[in-house]
């Protein structure tokens, strides 16, 4: 789960990137990466928040999910706009390399873990002993947990 913060660490390193070489261009469309960048930014401090909470895998499955899908409408308007946007090469490659460390984490973080072993016997079970005292398996007699009006689990 650790090296899952660096995945999210790095989309918003490459988020960092893009809008610096954003801040160069013109064209109206270049302005709509705001959004896509504070959405897809949104979504992974989700996944993180939900890793150091130590919460469910099927929640922290379908936060991925979200942001897997976020990042990847943000790796298709880098390479749609790369020429009107004059974004780099190295930004469009290190974005593809992040949103493929997030698929990696996606399948672990989906998929069920193995089987629980099943528990071995312990000694009364092995014996057959029963792991609470009850009105049936005490006696009554002299003993400790004998009062003045009998044994109290035989009530």
């Amino acid at each position: 789960m650790k090296w899952c913060l660096a995945v999210a660490i790095a989309a918003l390193a490459i988020a960092a990137e893009c809008p610096a070489a954003m801040a160069q261009a013109g064209p109206p469309q270049c302005n709509a990466f705001g959004p896509i960048k504070e959405d897809a930014e949104k979504k992974a401090l989700a996944v993180r928040a939900a890793i150091q909470h130590k919460s469910e895998r099927k929640e922290i499955c379908v936060l991925v999910q979200r942001f897997y899908a976020a990042e990847g409408t943000m790796l298709k308007f880098l390479e749609t706009n790369k020429t009107w946007c004059n974004i780099p090469e190295q930004a469009i490659s290190n974005a593809k390399a992040g949103h493929e460390h997030t698929l990696k984490f996606q399948t672990a973080a989906c998929t069920e873990g193995p089987a629980a072993k099943p528990r071995p016997p312990t000694l009364s079970d092995a014996i057959g002993t029963p792991s609470v005292d009850t009105a049936g398996n005490t006696k009554t007699g002299h003993g400790t947990l004998d009062s003045l009006n009998g044994n109290p689990l035989a009530k």
